[in-house]
């Protein structure tokens, strides 16, 4: 049995994930934590339309998601055993760095700060995988990946459905191109433990707001941008999963 190390707290055994426990089970991408009991609440008037603090999270944690995805997708371009991991890796890299430019973009029309550095539990996920080699790299990329990708989906479908925001339903229909593209190529790793996945996504505590937060951005701090390394294909349609055939 191996224990992850860091914020995590998530059990592996054989490389597949436990039944357990809660930090993988809360949304890494989209967790929401509202400063209020009404994410409705408008919090600013753009020219781009009202902007809600459901709003505003949602580019903040998509921005956030980014920071952590996006090196862990490098990890898996330098440490993947196969040529499956490798092409997620690809797809994390390039999908987020993409994503990234537009919250990048639009933060500075919608009078948004945007963060630096991930939440403490999307650090957690970084130095698991950075403690990990081999099999156990892949297996546990594949399956923390595909957990927080799955439980975005329907705050993204949320998002895309109730904003007023013209620049937040934009980034919002790029966001779940890019995760249904993500999941798709987890899957298609082979190495995804669906019964444990689907229930950390349908079983979430709620953790401490202060681990699913992101730290605030220093004071006068530039804002980082993620650019994928020289040599990563900008082409990252997604395989078709292999299809086996059957008799008859």
């Amino acid at each position: 049995m191996r224990f992850s190390r860091g914020i995590i707290g998530t059990v592996f055994v054989g490389g597949a994930l436990s039944a357990t426990l809660a930090a993988l089970a809360y949304p890494g991408m989209l967790g929401m934590q509202y400063t209020s009991g009404d994410p409705s609440r408008v919090i600013a008037d753009t020219p781009y339309g009202p902007l809600t603090e459901a709003d505003r999270d949602f580019v903040v944690k998509v921005r956030s998601a980014g920071l952590w995805e996006f090196p862990s997708g490098e990890m898996a371009l330098q440490k993947g055993t196969s040529k499956a991991v490798h092409t997620a890796g690809q797809h994390l890299v390039i999908g987020h760095a993409a994503l990234d430019a537009t919250c990048r973009r639009i933060a500075p029309q919608l009078g948004i700060t945007l963060p630096n550095q991930p939440t403490p539990q999307q650090q957690g996920f970084v130095a698991t995988l950075k403690s990990d080699s081999g099999r156990q790299f892949d297996s546990d990329l594949a399956n923390i990946l595909r957990v927080t990708h799955g439980q975005i989906f329907p705050a993204i479908a949320k998002i895309r459905a109730t904003t007023k925001n013209t620049l937040v339903r934009q980034l919002a229909n790029q966001a779940n191109d890019v995760v249904l593209d993500h999941i798709t190529v987890l899957e298609n790793t082979d190495l995804v433990d669906f019964d444990q996945v689907n229930f950390q996504e349908t079983t979430p505590p709620k953790l401490p707001a202060a681990q699913v937060t992101p730290p605030a951005p220093l004071p006068g701090e530039p804002v980082v941008a993620l650019i994928p390394p020289a040599g990563v294909p900008t082409n990252t349609a997604t395989p078709a999963p292999a299809v086996t055939p059957t008799a008859g």
